[in-house]
């Protein structure tokens, strides 16, 4: 067997097997399961919101303002336009998720070739890591503020601001992987038979960097949750009357005596979707890491 195809084997055999023990320390996780129901949950009400919605989130039913939870039709009450806020909470699910999907897609498209190419070439390390530094120098506010400025205030410019935010620490992450599996023997055996640099980069460090890839992605999309709900909240995200968590808490901030369900709501689903992300995430790191599983 040539020494390329040997590398291949030492590649390909332990992914499958990963994938197996993870799928199988996942099933016998309690948390994790309850984890991903809350997340399957959200993600049926988030589609099919338009379906299973009561009400359309922006109607305003002036003669039901402040009804309380439990008002016949108004399951969770209505806010100060008398907007169903259970309606509102569904599409806002689905705004926030959208979010946090575009951010971190955008994240993983910027920031991983840019670790993997920091790691493997040492030659331009240094550069990548003084741009990284540069980035994480400007807090995400202040690129949002700056985008709101220039393009206006939407969900597209306040996903590409939380991207942005993200990608130093998706490159950090590649880039250690990539370090650490340079080393490694298949990864020495692949360059001596003559492997070129993408093919040892695509086919052996990618692939083995996946799992931490996985992990700090369902890291980021939490953190890109509460990053979008922060920006509606000041105004620079979702604008309305467009139905978002963030905003759903800033119109509710002035009648929280009055309504407090119309703030303690979105709050909680806001609570019980990025805590649901951090369970999973941290679950499938101890899956993915038989070292943490033991601990």
């Amino acid at each position: 067997m040539a020494v390329a195809d040997m590398a291949d084997a030492v590649t390909t055999a332990p992914l499958r097997s990963n994938r197996r023990r993870v799928v199988r320390r996942i099933l016998h996780n309690p948390l994790a399961l309850t984890g991903l129901a809350v997340l399957a949950l959200a993600v049926f009400l988030a589609v099919f919101a338009n379906w299973l919605a009561p009400h359309e989130p922006t109607q305003n039913h002036l003669d039901r303002a402040f009804a309380p939870p439990g008002t016949v039709g108004y399951l969770l009450g209505t806010d100060d336009l008398g907007r169903d806020v259970l309606s509102r909470i569904m599409f806002g699910l689905r705004a926030s998720l959208h979010v946090g999907v575009l951010a971190v897609a955008f994240s993983l498209v910027v920031g991983v070739p840019l670790g993997l190419i920091a790691g493997y070439f040492r030659t331009i390390d240094a550069l990548i890591s003084r741009l990284t530094d540069l980035v994480l120098a400007f807090p995400f506010l202040i690129l949002a503020v700056g985008l709101a400025a220039i393009r206006g205030a939407s969900l597209g410019n306040a996903a590409i601001a939380i991207g942005i935010a993200q990608i130093p620490g998706m490159i950090r992450i590649v880039r250690s992987e990539t370090l650490r599996l340079k080393s490694l023997d298949f990864v020495a055996a692949a360059i001596v038979e003559g492997a070129g640099d993408a093919w040892v980069l695509g086919r052996h460090i990618l692939p083995n960097a996946g799992s931490a890839i996985i992990v700090q992605a369902t890291v980021g999309i939490p953190a890109a949750i509460l990053g979008e709900a922060v920006l509606s909240f000041l105004g620079l995200g979702i604008q309305p009357p467009a139905p978002s968590l963030g905003t759903m808490l800033a119109d509710a901030q002035q009648f929280a005596s009055r309504a407090p369900w119309a703030a303690v709501m979105p709050g909680v689903a806001i609570m019980l979707l990025t805590l649901a992300f951090n369970i999973v995430g941290d679950s499938l790191r101890d899956a993915l890491d038989p070292k943490a599983s033991r601990r």
